[in-house]
């Protein structure tokens, strides 16, 4: 029988457990969250006279827990609908409907005894078959199911969600004994495909595999900057960005996370690896036990290793502790001649062997760093997997790397990785010693678009299993490409289907990005039975490329600037009305050009976490690549008997003039940024470009047609311009809108309204377009938005509020 996942239950309302319960809301799934029944009346119950039995008060701990779970931001659900999913309730009166869900997992405080208790209680009730795991950050599997029945321990594991589990995507499996090898299959496959994580099974040692490494990784830091004499802002300028790591770092990482739950996971190592060849690392620093007395837990607390503090006028700073002296300091810059030799190069990959041949501290840092780490992680295998490809997806889904540590080792290169260890004192491990006399001499390569990795065991390069479901742009950019500029691609992905990949700085849409689409559609139209726009950039595009903007207005020459616009209307235009279908499909930040080109294809497969907008009001524009027209049109043909029309076009008019921007592709409905039956939201980012295709492809045998133009976009003139300026008006007058503010909003409102027309009337795109393009290029000449311009040009901000 095919398992199916229908409605689950989770045991424990905390962070984790309200947060896994959103999660599981997100993708559709039913759940029952449950947490224990209060053992006393708060103050505010007594008041009320309430008693223990009054089921408000029996259900208060699982529902304050979701309400605040909820409140937080980021939310924990992609749209506030879905929390009608959850069903809440408690252990003693629910406990019963356990019966009817199809996985039970168990998120209740981090000690054996009690959780054993709850599997104690839960077997009494749950229906034999169903799933149930533990999501423990390190309890050994083993022990949690003794004394269960062989049925319970068949279907029992730990799932380790990492938090946030809608944000962070390692899903760690971990078997017991006796779990059954269809359990660890279904999950490490539904994990992936349903819930969009990427699903590593772990064996059943301390801390598993990603906070092994992440925590080793962190304390050898820890030491390290004591070691070399380095300050907090030194490290995190060294361990950000340019080494594809999170721009919080290290220290403002250990800041978020909370420094009591880094010290709680690397004493439970220091107590349970006593023969791990580092155990002595996990032994927390002076400084830590010091903070950690302090309370100087980090955010959660208002000091850590940074702190945010009031000035005399009012104004706040942020100060950072000096290791030494254990007092807060002004921040110090970190600047290095290493760093400064990579700024031209973009990919990451590419820095790693200039990084470790600097000559000053930070080259130092980096080649006793990555030879600690390299040294590390050679002898995890096989004591914490057997796969070394499951050690980087763990450092990359949990903790943000761009590169695992196998991945930057095959960059540096493998006998440049051995010598920086052994000039470090670490030993060589033996499989290492065989790799590097084998012929290939790395950890990875890439075999027909597929990904291979070094199989410890066998000797030899094995496919990554999986990857089957997935088209990965990186393996075969260059064997499939097709056409190329400066900063796009486009490649071959099969049965007919041309992908379209920009590749400039944060993706931004100027002249070589414009030219490339054109080129590559007549490519498409001429060869291919359709096309999909997808790239693997941090961001889908942060918009147009604002420093052309700002030199042509800045030199008033505004005949370029028109032709510019218009050739970036034009491209849009020709996505609605190609020949063959185009398929968008956008990930992360889409803002912008970047949003109004996802507008613009015939069908969007949005990545569920993709944050999208027409943001231009932000420097003193309106949407000039088409979008304000669009979302005039949308609002003309979404018009249903009984509608007051003036009502949804103001709902659109509202979006672009307040900037909204979608914390979740599900919210970009609501905007009338995706359509309803038409565009798709996907969970999995590693299928979004399969499913992409497969759309392109489907609608191509279909029987797509090229669509005929529209002539027909009802607009309301008067009556709806009258509304918008009396609106701005009010605003305007309530000081909530400055008066250049007040401007660009008139100049939308005259757009979407269709002109000064005395009566409704229908009108062409085209005509839209070109009201459109006149007032993006009157505001262009506002000295206002001219400031705005550069000043977000100075800053290196994309194209948003």
């Amino acid at each position: 029988m095919k398992r199916r996942i229908k409605k689950v239950a989770v045991v424990g309302s905390g962070i984790m457990g309200s947060g896994i319960a959103c999660h599981f809301a997100n993708i559709g799934v039913e759940v029952l969250l449950l947490d224990i029944v209060p053992k006393e009346l708060t103050e505010a119950e007594e008041k009320q006279g309430k008693n223990l039995k009054d089921s408000s008060v029996r259900n208060r701990i699982v529902n304050e827990a979701l309400q605040s779970s909820l409140k937080s931001n980021p939310s924990p659900i992609y749209h506030k609908d879905f929390a009608k999913r959850i069903e809440t309730g408690n252990l003693e009166d629910d406990i019963l409907k356990v019966k009817g869900v199809d996985w039970i997992i168990e998120v209740v405080v981090e000690r054996l005894d009690i959780k054993k208790q709850v599997f104690e209680n839960l077997e009494k009730h749950r229906t034999p078959g169903t799933l149930i795991s533990s999501n423990t950050s390190g309890i050994p599997i083993k022990f949690m199911n003794e004394g269960r029945s062989e049925d319970f321990r068949k279907h029992f594991c730990g799932t380790h969600f990492f938090n946030p589990p809608r944000y962070l995507k390692l899903l760690e499996i971990i078997p017991g004994p006796d779990t059954s090898d269809e359990v660890l299959d279904f999950l490490n496959d539904y994990g992936e495909k349903f819930l969009g994580k990427t699903t590593v099974v772990a064996k059943d040692t301390p801390a598993f595999i990603g906070n092994r490494i992440g925590i080793f990784s962190i304390m050898s830091l820890f030491h390290m900057v004591k070691d070399m004499d380095m300050t907090i802002e030194e490290v995190d300028k060294l361990t950000g960005p340019v080494i594809g790591r999170p721009k919080s770092a290290t220290f403002r990482t250990v800041d978020v996370v909370g420094l009591d739950t880094l010290v709680h996971v690397a004493n439970g190592l220091y107590d349970n690896v006593p023969k791990d060849e580092r155990h002595e690392l996990f032994k927390l620093p002076d400084f830590i036990e010091h903070m950690m007395d302090k309370k100087w837990l980090g955010s959660k607390t208002g000091q850590g290793f940074y702190k945010k503090v009031k000035k005399d006028d009012g104004s706040s700073e942020i100060k950072s502790l000096d290791l030494d002296s254990l007092e807060y300091r002004d921040k110090k810059s970190a600047k290095f001649d290493t760093l400064e030799k990579t700024k031209s190069i973009d990919v990451v990959a590419d820095r790693f062997p200039v990084l470790i041949e600097g000559k000053d501290k930070a080259g130092e840092f980096y080649r006793k760093n990555f030879a600690a780490l390299f040294a590390y992680v050679q002898n995890r295998i096989p004591e914490i997997t057997d796969a070394i490809y499951k050690i980087d997806d763990a450092m990359k889904a949990g903790f943000g790397w761009q590169h695992g540590p196998f991945q930057i080792w095959d960059a540096i290169g493998l006998e440049k990785g051995i010598q920086l260890m052994k000039d470090e004192g670490f030993e060589v491990a033996d499989w290492i010693k065989t790799l590097s006399e084998s012929k290939d001499k790395s950890f990875y390569n890439v075999k027909s678009g597929k990904t291979y990795f070094y199989d410890v065991d066998k000797k030899s390069h094995q496919k990554i299993p999986g990857q089957d479901a997935f088209i990965i742009l990186d393996n075969i950019r260059e064997s499939h490409e097709v056409f190329s500029n400066k900063d796009l691609i486009a490649e071959d992905l099969g049965d007919g289907i041309l992908n379209i990949e920009f590749r400039s700085k944060m993706n931004s849409i100027g002249g070589d990005v414009l030219n490339g689409i054109n080129a590559a559609m007549d490519i498409a139209e001429k060869e291919y039975d359709g096309v999909v726009i997808s790239n693997t950039g941090d961001n889908f595009s942060v918009g147009a490329n604002i420093s052309m903007i700002f030199m042509f207005a800045v030199e008033q020459e505004y005949e370029e600037l028109n032709g510019a616009i218009k050739y970036f209307q034009d491209t849009m235009m020709r996505m609605r009305y190609s020949s063959i279908p185009t398929v968008a499909a956008p990930h992360q930040m889409a803002l912008g050009g970047g949003c109004e080109l996802s507008m613009h294809a015939d069908k969007v497969v949005a990545h569920a976490e993709t944050y999208i907008g027409l943001v231009e009001f932000g420097v003193g524009v309106i949407p000039g690549g088409g979008g304000s027209k669009e979302m005039t049109r949308r609002a003309a043909m979404t018009f249903q008997k009984d509608d007051v029309e003036l009502n949804r076009l103001r709902e659109n008019f509202l979006a672009i003039g307040m900037a909204k921007v979608a914390k979740s592709a599900h919210e970009a409905y609501d905007l009338n940024i995706l359509e309803r039956g038409k565009d798709i939201v996907v969970v999995s980012r590693d299928r979004q470009l399969a499913i992409a295709k497969e759309q392109a492809k489907l609608m191509a045998q279909n029987g797509y047609s090229q669509p005929v133009k529209t002539n027909d976009v009802k607009v309301l003139g008067r009556q709806a311009l009258g509304a918008f300026l009396v609106g701005t008006d009010q605003m305007r007058a309530g000081k909530y809108i400055s008066e250049h503010d007040q401007k660009i909003a008139n100049k939308l409102a005259y757009v979407m309204s269709g002109g000064d027309l005395t009566d409704a009337n229908y009108v062409s795109e085209q005509y839209l377009l070109d009201l459109e393009r006149e007032a993006f290029l009157s505001l262009c000449g506002e000295k206002k938005t001219l400031e705005r311009l550069q000043n977000m040009i100075k800053k290196g901000k994309p194209l948003r509020n």
